[in-house]
Order: C-alpha cells, then structure tokens, then sequence
C-alpha cells in the first residue's frame, strides 16, 4: 500500500538534526512579526538591523576567507618599467600597472573579488583610491594622495596620467599585498639601483606630508639634500622613522 502524500518523515536515531543559519532565523521572525497587525514598530527596526548587522559581518567573513584563500596564487609580477637618470641610464625598475592588472584579474576573479579606483582632485594634488570589493558584498579600500607628477618632459595631461597610474599601482599593492621584482634579480644583486625609485620618492613625500614632520630636519638625519638622493638601501630605514613619528603622535 502506497504511503499517505502528507505523511511525515520520521528523524532517524542519531542523524544530524537540520539547523537553520542565524540569518535565515531572523529572517524568518521578521517575516512572522510583519504578518501580526499588532507587531511594535520599534522591534520591527531592531530586526531589520540585527539581520543587516549579521548580513555585514558574514559578508567579511567571506571576504576574510576568500582572499585568505588567493594570497597565494597572486602572482609576483616582473617590474618591466624602468627610471633614467639625466644620463639616460636605467637608475631602478617598477611593475607596470598594465602588467599588475593582467596577472592579478584572472585571480581576482575565481575568488569573487573585483578591483576598482576612484579618481580625482583635492587642493592641486591627485587623489587614487583603490576598492577591493567581494561578491558577498563586503568591499575594503585604501586612499593615496599624490602630486602631480610633472618630471621628465611631460606635458600636463601625461603628468596627471603618470600620477594616477602610480596611485594604482600603489593602492592595489597596499590592498592585495602584491610583490613585484626584477625580471634579471630580485634587487639584490650588484646592479641594484643606488638611489629610491621615483614611486619611492612620492611614498616617501606623501608620507612627510601625513606625518606632519619637517623635511629638512628629515633630509638631515638621512644626510641627503634631496628626498630622491635617499639611497636605495636606507629607503626602509626613511619609512620606519616616519611611521615611527606617526606612532608618538
């Protein structure tokens, strides 16, 4: 004899018993509380919140475990740019952004990440923020304030270029902690540049400004005349006495 259409199953001995997700319960008490005509109001916000609180905090523990899962297979990326001194000589080498974009979004991408920028201007300096953002919906960002960068020959359209490209590659690496290297070494060696990059020069120039210290007494300690004569080898040492100024304050 076939069994009745509304029979019921039965939980069988020592079988896991189904539970319900924190969200999914909430919601659930939501939608019994808006079908009772003599539900409070006020409660019915204090819900609403508690399910968009629970929302945002499983939303970054997705976030958290996702890129936990991609640093990994971020690849490190060849630095194909190159800064000439006066004499035309390659002085230090830095990735490309177009190089950084191509690696990094195929990653991004099987992870549920997206990487955008904002762009703009604030007191004649240019403004990159960069946006990690997941498909769970938790996004992080990180902002960069920059001058514009008028070296070499460029014109003023190629300088704010230049400025924002920079201010790309720098949030995106502060975002995703991207390692870059020399394509011959890994800056180690014997030809390593002697002199900071001229991004260094800018990190080291925003960071002053930030800080709040005074860059003549800086130049002084790094006994330079110039932020750009810093040497390659003391840049660390620059930015650990900056951050260390920025601690006491």
């Amino acid at each position: 004899m076939s069994k009745p259409s509304n029979a019921v199953a039965v939980q069988e001995p020592g079988a896991p018993v189904p539970t319900v997700s924190e969200s999914a319960a909430i919601i659930q008490v939501i939608e019994r509380a808006a079908m009772n005509p003599a539900v409070d109001i006020d409660k019915m916000e204090r819900l609403l919140e508690m399910q968009e609180r629970i929302m945002e905090r499983n939303a970054k523990s997705a976030y958290s475990a996702d890129l936990a899962r991609m640093q990994p297979e971020l690849p490190v990326i060849a630095e194909r740019g190159g800064i000439k001194d006066r004499s035309g000589n390659v002085q230090s080498t830095y990735a490309l952004w177009e190089d950084i974009n191509d690696a990094i979004k195929p990653v991004l991408s099987k992870h549920g990440f997206a990487l955008s920028f904002r762009t703009g201007q604030d007191d004649g300096r240019i403004t990159v923020t960069g946006v990690l953002s997941h498909r769970e919906g938790h996004s992080e960002e990180t902002t960069m304030h920059l001058p514009i960068d008028s070296s070499g020959s460029k014109n003023s359209v190629q300088a704010v270029g230049s400025s924002i490209s920079y201010g790309k590659r720098y949030t995106a690496g502060a975002l995703l902690n991207i390692t870059s290297r020399g394509e011959d070494d890994d800056g180690k060696a014997a030809g390593a540049p002697l002199s900071i990059s001229e991004e260094q020069v800018l990190a080291i120039r925003d960071l002053i400004e930030a800080v709040g210290a005074n860059e003549k007494r800086f130049l002084q300690y790094l006994k330079v005349q110039s932020i750009s004569e810093i040497p390659a080898k003391d840049y660390q040492r620059a930015i650990d006495a900056l951050n260390a100024k920025k601690g006491k304050q």
